[in-house]
Formats: structure tokens, sequence, C-alpha cells
């Protein structure tokens, strides 16, 4: 029986080693932490040498890095725990819980001045919790911009990686759309690989095999609990500084505000050297804002709304961008398997290729979710499930267009306003026109027409596109026959918003906000353009970076 018992014990230990060495940790595990609590449960007043704002796709893995050594690190998420309801966030309800706009969803939706919808994370964890779940590395050249060695971006990636990456199983519409990317010459076929190369490959994906989601929030897992505090529902209304006569503002403390409406602060533990922090990880939209809140911004606009003025930084909130998206929905025959993003295609003219199935998408459509309409309407597809359809789509680098974000209020719950400027630039609308173009050439390749209808035309699913298109746009009556209008009538987010706090801009090379001590804006509102192809793995990794180089600074 010893011997039984001891075989037992050796195999569950087993079990457990290549569970964590794969990466293939449990949702369980992370609400059993007893870090992570309500922001309810903390004292009014608190002092830590790394206060993080913004328990997000960034946040978490500075966080839990910081946390490894000497230093006492609390976290600030506004919203709850990915764990609460884990079905939610289950590959096959994507597009129910992106578009869940109640009160307390995970999900907060906005409409862009652009008049087109988008959405941003509040929840723990941040975009990786309610994103497409692709997993891909940056170019070379965007490590160069952003000031990070290639070998640590490299380690960084790898820890990330070994924790909740996966390879995907394959999937028969992601099968097809790789080998018509192929056939159309977006080439050559990279197979499987995390790197940002020309051509078509396979990339890591958050979502396991069993359809369960893994995201940055997990990554807590390496923390060390004793010194580590993650508060959950804790609003952050301000940053607050202190001023000496001829010195630069510091900043110094945090008020937060919990879900019983109850206020806090936390203050950084060593106010006379800069091994105390402050580091906003709020996102593209949620980072710049609550700078302007806290009075670091454009002078006369936040005059205009009654705050105090610590620093006039007119950058804060400009050169804000978003990859623009356009594509072409397919309805097919037969029903076949539900896939999130795994194949991507990259071409020399700076497209990026993407695509999933299986999913209702009349809540992405602006147009409440009308009936397809086409010239030649197909009885078999206006009878078909809302799922058994795909959307094949396009992104482009950059962009180079560039919009800006404004306070609407002082409010730090509601949406500020932004505009992105979609195509204002004239590369980025031939870039879009180009990429249409090698969309329609896949869709009538060889390897998708078993997924076609036989009497639809091509011409037919761009009339479908275009009525149901997911923005508030108006239609203009050439968009059916003109690709450059048709971008512009069916333009949609990718949901990768970067830019209002950029480097050189609003923060240095080491991601400190200019003229201010003890502040730092580590996240994509950092970022000039929107590295890779998806940009998720490289925050994490800005993350899991910057905090290596806060600690070797640390001990200096």
């Amino acid at each position: 029986m010893g011997l039984k018992y001891s075989r037992r014990f050796l195999a569950l230990v087993f079990i457990v080693v290549f569970a964590n060495f794969h990466g293939l940790n449990y949702a369980e595990k992370a609400p059993k932490y007893s870090f992570i609590q309500e922001a309810t449960s903390a004292p009014e007043v608190s002092f830590y040498d790394y206060i993080v704002i913004g328990g997000g796709t960034a946040g978490c893995p500075l966080a839990a890095t910081l946390s490894t050594r000497d230093a006492k690190v609390l976290v600030l998420e506004r919203g709850g725990s990915p764990y609460t309801n884990t079905t939610k966030i289950r590959m096959e309800n994507f597009i129910s819980t992106l578009t869940d706009d109640s009160p307390n969803s995970i999900s907060q939706s906005f409409i862009s001045e652009d008049r087109v919808p988008g959405n941003r994370a509040r929840v723990l964890g941040g975009g990786t919790v309610i994103n497409g779940g692709f997993y891909s590395r940056a170019e070379t050249l965007f490590l160069k911009e952003a000031g990070i060695d290639e070998a640590l971006a490299n380690e960084s990636y790898e820890w990330v990686e070994k924790k909740i990456v996966y390879k995907p199983r394959a999937f028969q519409w992601q099968t097809a759309v790789r080998n018509g990317l192929l056939e159309v010459g977006v080439l050559p076929d990279n197979g499987f690989t995390f790197a940002h190369l020309n051509g078509t490959k396979t990339s890591g994906t958050l979502f396991d095999k069993n359809g369960n989601r893994h995201t940055a929030a997990d990554l807590l897992e390496y923390a060390n609990p004793t010194m580590i505090k993650v508060y959950l529902h804790a609003v952050v209304h301000k940053i607050t500084f202190t001023t000496k006569d001829g010195q630069r503002p510091k900043a110094d403390g945090v008020i937060f505000y919990d879900a019983n409406g109850g206020r806090h602060i936390a203050y950084s533990k060593h106010e006379s050297n800069s091994r105390s922090e402050i580091i906003l990880s709020a996102g593209a939209i949620g980072s710049p804002q609550l700078l302007m809140l806290s009075g670091i911004g454009p002078a006369a606009r936040l005059r205009s709304l009654g705050i105090k003025v610590v620093l006039d930084q007119p950058m804060v909130g400009r050169e804000m961008a978003d990859k623009p998206s356009n594509g072409l929905l397919i309805p097919y025959p037969t029903h076949i398997p539900l896939s999130l993003i795994t194949v991507v295609g990259i071409n020399k003219i700076s497209n990026y290729f993407e695509s999933f199935n299986g999913f209702d998408l009349s809540d992405l459509s602006g147009s409440g979710g009308a009936q397809p309409q086409s010239s030649n309407p197909s009885q078999e597809a206006m009878a078909n499930s809302t799922t058994n359809q795909a959307f094949l789509v396009q992104t482009i680098f950059g962009p180079i267009s560039k919009g800006y974000l404004e306070l609407q209020n002082t409010n730090v719950s509601d949406n500020p306003k932004l505009r992105f400027n979609y195509f204002q630039a004239a590369v980025d609308l031939r870039r879009c026109v180009s990429g249409m173009q090698t969309i329609i050439n896949v869709v009538n390749s060889d390897s998708l027409s078993r997924f076609r209808f036989r009497n639809m035309t091509t011409q037919d699913l761009i009339n479908m596109t275009v009525n149901r298109a997911a923005n508030l746009r108006p239609r203009n009556p050439n968009a059916t026959t003109s690709l450059e209008q048709y971008c512009i009538d069916t333009v949609m987010t990718f949901w990768h918003y970067h830019g209002g706090c950029q480097i050189r801009k609003v923060v240095d090379r080491d991601y400190k906000v200019l003229g201010l001590d003890q502040l730092r804006v580590i996240d994509a509102s950092t970022f000039s353009f929107s590295p890779g192809t998806n940009p998720q793995a490289t925050i994490m990794m800005l993350g899991r970076s910057m905090g290596r180089r806060i600690l070797q600074s640390r001990r200096r």
C-alpha cells in the first residue's frame, strides 16, 4: 500500500510540475491568493514602495516582477476579478462578453468622435480578458523605437509565454484562411512562430485546448505573496504631488475610492529618495485621462474644468491612434467549429490579415442587427444560423493617422472624448484599399471555395458587409463600388489603442514623466505605433522588462 500511495504522490507531483512548466495553470488558483482583495478592506492610509495604478496587461507583469525583491507593491484595479465567473471568459463567449454593457461588466463601451464604437477593459488582467487572445511578438523596429534591449525583451516574452501562452490546435476555418493567404501570394509559409515575419504564420493564443482563457492576471502567480497587495474595485481619482520652491513636483500619493464610496490614500514609502515610485499602467485611455485629472496636461483645458495645474504638458492626450480594421463577412453553408484568430498574414505593403468564425456578430453591427442584404441575396444564407459566418479582416501598420483624447468632465469613471481620425493620412487609406483587394482574392481562392455559397458573389459579400458595418457612420451610396469609400464607411476598431503619453513627448526612455519626479507611465499609451500584428504580447513584455530595469536601478 505504501508503494502504491508513493507512486500516486509522485504522479501528482509530476502533473503539477508539468503543468507549471508548460503554463497549464488553473483558473481557480488566482482567487485563492490572499493578496487579492476588495478595496473595501483597504486601510484609510497606507505606505508602499511601488504603487501601480491599473492591474491590466502591463500592470500585472510589472507588479509581479517588482514584488520579487525587497519592495512592497500595491496594485489598484478599478474592475473586479476575471475568475469570479470563468464562463464569461471562455472562447465561445468572446463576443457576448466584449459587448456586455451592463453597469458591472468587465468591458466598458464608448463611441469615438469618429462614430466608431470601442471597448476598454475594467477587470484584473485588462485587455487580455476581453480580447481575441492572439499572441505575437513585435517587430525589431519597435524595440529600437522604445529603447528596449532585445535580450531583455526576449527573456521577458519567454517569461510570459511559459505561463499563459499556448500553441493553438488546428481549426478548419483557420487552416483554410492560411492556405488561401499562401495561395494569393502572402509568402513564405512561416509555420508556427511567435516572431513577426513577412508571410503567413500560425502564432500563440491565450486559450488552452479546452477553450479556457488565460490572462495577464495569471502572471501574478509569479509574485511574492508577502510583498504585494492587489485591491479590486479601487477607482483612482488622482495622483497627489509635493512641491517645494525651485524643485520639480514629486508624485507622493494616490487617492482612491472603494465600491462603497470609502476614501483611501496610499503614499510613497520613501519620500526623500527615488526608491519609491508611482506607476501608471491604466492603458492608452486611462493613463492620459488620469494624468489630466491629476493636473498634468494642457493647462488651459485643465483650468476650464477647475483642475489645479501641476504641470502644463500639452502633449498629454495627443497622438492618440487606433489601427483601423476592415473586412468581409462570409456566410458558409455547413456548420464548422468556431475559432478565434490563430493565423495571420503579413505582407510587404504593411497589411495584416486575420480571421475568426462561428460567432454571432450581430452585437458588433452598427445597423442594430439588421439582416444582411445583397443585390442577389442567397435564400440559403438568409435562413442560415447567424453563427455560420466568418469575418476576414485586414489592419494596417501604424497607423500614420493620429487623433487626441480630451477630458469631458472630472469624473474618472466616465469615458473621455476620443478621436482617432481614421484614414486622415492618405497612406493609411491606400494600405486599406490594397488590403481589401487581397482579402477579395483570398475569398475567391480555391482554399475557401468549399466555405462559400455557390450563388453568392464577392459583390454580394461587399453589399452585405456595408449593411452590417460595425460603426455608426453614414453609408455613402458608392461604398459598395469604391474600395476607398468602402474602407471609410465600414471602418471598425481592432481595439489596438495607443498614444497619449508617448516616449520623448510625455515620458523619457525610462518611461519617467518629463518634468516630474517619481512618476512613470508603463503601458500602450507610450507607443508611437502599435507593435506587431497584435500588441498584447509586447505590452506584457514591457511590464516585465521595465520591472526588471526598475529593480536593477534600485540596487544601485
